[in-house]
């Protein structure tokens, strides 16, 4: 049986001699594991759609229950992100997390798009990498069914909070809280709030159409992403190296 599908290479891995063995994310199937034969041959002609970020077409046959690749053909490479390695760090942290939440046997349509607006973003434009990444982890995480309550502080309402649990997900003010509580809490503000509210909310379209100042952009970008690491309880080597990365240029 032959499936034709369209699908974003999510990770890539080493199987036996030649052959590899992808993580698609595809729009109607959700993710996918398909073997790719000889993809480690000088002359494999299956190279460039079959790599690391790559956006394609899969033509797709299954035997005992095993789908290899038969064609693959190139949409987008996304090359913008191969000039520069902390571009292609960060487009492979996203890759990593989009691995975690997406599922097998559920429409994958919503990440995908996600992950794809994301990577052009880095690759295409000159949007700032805190401003893409906090979009793309706080979307992400609301996708995968961690979206914070932002409508106020969860013990009296107060539409001006002082706190955000990344644990629980709430929002509090300084002098509400729960004492059996052990959650971790990080400071918020209105700037910071309406952000994370925007992002949330927004119609996928117009996820970036927002400006902060650069020191709010920075506190969001580590907000979103001490919020989404919280949530899936785990962290991403491509996250540590890219952070490496900023470090050294500091």
């Amino acid at each position: 049986m032959y499936l034709t599908v369209r699908g974003l290479v999510l990770r890539v891995t080493a199987y036996k001699d030649s052959d590899a063995i992808l993580t698609l994310l595809t729009e109607d199937q959700g993710k996918l594991t398909v073997k790719v034969r000889g993809l480690r041959r000088k002359n494999s002609q299956l190279v460039a759609p079959c790599q690391l970020l790559a956006y394609g077409e899969f033509t797709l046959f299954s035997y005992r229950g095993m789908y290899t690749v038969n064609e693959a053909h190139s949409i987008e490479l996304f090359q913008g992100l191969h000039k520069d390695i902390a571009d292609l760090s960060l487009g492979t942290y996203f890759a990593q997390v989009a691995d975690v939440v997406s599922q097998e046997d559920a429409p994958g349509g919503e990440l995908l798009s996600l992950v794809l607006n994301c990577l052009y973003a880095i690759a295409s434009t000159k949007l700032p990498h805190q401003q893409i990444k906090a979009v793309f982890e706080l979307r992400c995480a609301a996708l995968a069914g961690y979206t914070p309550d932002l409508s106020g502080c969860n013990h009296c309402g107060s539409e001006t909070p002082h706190f955000l649990d990344i644990s629980q997900g709430i929002l509090e003010c300084s002098t509400c809280r729960d004492p059996q509580s052990d959650g971790i809490r990080i400071p918020i503000n209105e700037s910071l709030l309406s952000a994370m509210r925007y992002i949330c909310f927004c119609h996928p379209k117009k996820l970036f159409s927002f400006q902060v100042g650069e020191e709010t952009l920075e506190l969001l970008s580590q907000l979103t992403e001490s919020y989404l690491c919280a949530q899936l309880e785990r962290g991403f080597s491509a996250l540590d190296f890219y952070k490496s990365l900023l470090a050294m240029t500091q």
